[in-house]
């Protein structure tokens, strides 16, 4: 058994503690992250990122450590310390710090100096011919194969350094004398307690008190109209009264009845006057 550990590569041991604890803190940031959104947080922004990362720090010794301590006893058959989450937690985020800064730089400047040796490349005259198209594929496999190898090696190494220090503590334990059945129920006492009724009651509370805290920050997102598109309000049509309507008529009716009698007398006035007699006819009627 003392063996055991050893049977692992680093880079196997790594990859086998960082993914499981990658996807079991993973549903709990998410629903961090969609909290801060509806408080208008973007987690990936300054204080919606640092909040993020502060809250995370909790959930990554918890995450770390549940998976380490299963690795530890499923695989390696080894007893794990008390505070292999705290001690696995600092030191791979110390690793990471030092480690992904190098990382990025390098990935980087492979970058840059891979574009710009595919650039010359396609710069030969026997190349200049080359259609745009066929061009833009072959320049992104020239400097895309170099990076993505780079990239590769650098994922391998962080996990190798990490490995290390997971194979580090695994040393340091003690092996485990118990059969695997009993490995198998201990490990399954760390993700359910033996009191599960509190354990779904506490589930519960805290589903609850986040979807609460959701609606609760979530801002109104009822579409209203722009100021510019606002329609002219519609005033209320007006009660027709029948007695008012009525009067209303009768008064308009007797007006135009008046009018066109009023009409009727000047017509007849001025067919009963004769029309005056025109002198320079007469005078010319007496010459002749």
């Amino acid at each position: 058994m003392s063996g055991q550990p050893n049977q692992m590569s680093p880079v196997k041991l790594g990859l086998a503690v960082a993914w499981s604890a990658f996807w079991t803190g993973a549903p709990i940031k998410l629903g961090l992250g969609l909290l801060f959104l509806a408080m208008g947080l973007h987690p990936w922004e300054s204080a919606g990122l640092a909040f993020l990362l502060l809250l995370s720090i909790p959930v990554d010794i918890w995450a770390v450590g549940l998976a380490g301590r299963t690795i530890f006893l499923e695989r390696l058959g080894v007893e794990p310390p008390d505070s292999l989450g705290l001690t696995l937690w600092w030191q791979g985020a110390a690793l990471y710090a030092t480690y992904g800064s190098l990382a990025c730089f390098l990935a980087r400047q492979t970058i840059a100096g891979a574009k710009a040796m595919a650039t010359r490349i396609m710069d030969l005259e026997m190349l200049k011919s080359v259609p745009v198209a066929e061009r833009i594929s072959i320049e992104l496999v020239l400097w895309g194969s170099v990076a993505a190898g780079v990239l590769l090696a650098l994922v391998l190494g962080g996990l190798f350094l990490f490995g290390k220090l997971v194979q580090r503590q695994a040393n340091a334990g003690r092996p485990s004398s118990a059969p695997y059945d009993a490995r198998v129920h201990q490990w399954d006492l760390m993700r359910v307690p033996a009191d599960q009724p509190l354990m779904l009651t506490v589930f519960t509370a805290v589903g609850v008190s986040m979807v609460l805290l959701f609606w609760a920050f979530m801002p109104v997102t009822t579409p209203h109209p722009h100021e510019s598109y606002k329609q002219d309000e519609k005033k209320a049509a007006q009660v027709l009264k029948p007695a008012e309507a009525l009067q209303k008529a009768e008064r308009v009716l007797t007006q135009a009845e008046s009018s066109v009698q009023t009409l009727e007398e000047k017509a007849k006035k001025g067919k009963g006057k004769a029309p005056a007699p025109d002198k320079k006819a007469a005078a010319k009627q007496k010459k002749a």
